[in-house]
C-alpha cells in the first residue's frame, strides 16, 4: 500500500493516469510559474531601473500591471493543472485552456501602452 498523495483533494479520486502524463502536466505547470515569476520580475524591474516617464504614477503603474499578471498568472497555473489532473485520473477528455489567449492579450495591452507611452513621453527613448 501506497502512502497518501499530496494534496488529497487532487489525488483521492480516480485511478493514477501513466506517470509520464503526470510528469507532463507539472512540467507545464512550471512552465507557467516560470513565465509568472518573469512577469513579476519584469515588474519589479520596471519600477527599479527604468527612469520616470515623465508621467507621475505610469511606471508604478504599469509595473504593478505586471506584477498583478504574475500572481493572477500563478493562481490560474494552479487551477490549470489540478483541472488537468483530475481529467487525467477520471479518464476523461483534458479541459481547453484560455491561459495562453488571456496572456497573450494582457501582454499585448501592456505593450502597446509602453510604446504609447513612449512615443509621446519626450526623452523617454
Amino acid at each position: 500500500m501506497s502512502p497518501a498523495r499530496f494534496p488529497r483533494w487532487v489525488y483521492g479520486e480516480g485511478s493514477e493516469p501513466d506517470p509520464r502524463f503526470t510528469l507532463a502536466n507539472e512540467r507545464t505547470f512550471l512552465a507557467w510559474i516560470r513565465t509568472s515569476l518573469a512577469l513579476i520580475a519584469g515588474g519589479v524591474a520596471l519600477v527599479q531601473l527604468v527612469p520616470s516617464f515623465g508621467i507621475p504614477g505610469l511606471r508604478h503603474g504599469l509595473s504593478g500591471a505586471l506584477v498583478l499578471a504574475g500572481g493572477m498568472l500563478a493562481v490560474l497555473s494552479v487551477r490549470r493543472w489540478r483541472r488537468v489532473q483530475d481529467a487525467m485520473r477520471a479518464d476523461a477528455e483534458l479541459p481547453p485552456s484560455r491561459l495562453p489567449v488571456l496572456l497573450s492579450i494582457v501582454l499585448f495591452v501592456l505593450t502597446v501602452l509602453l510604446l504609447i507611452v513612449l512615443a509621446v513621453t519626450p526623452g523617454a527613448r
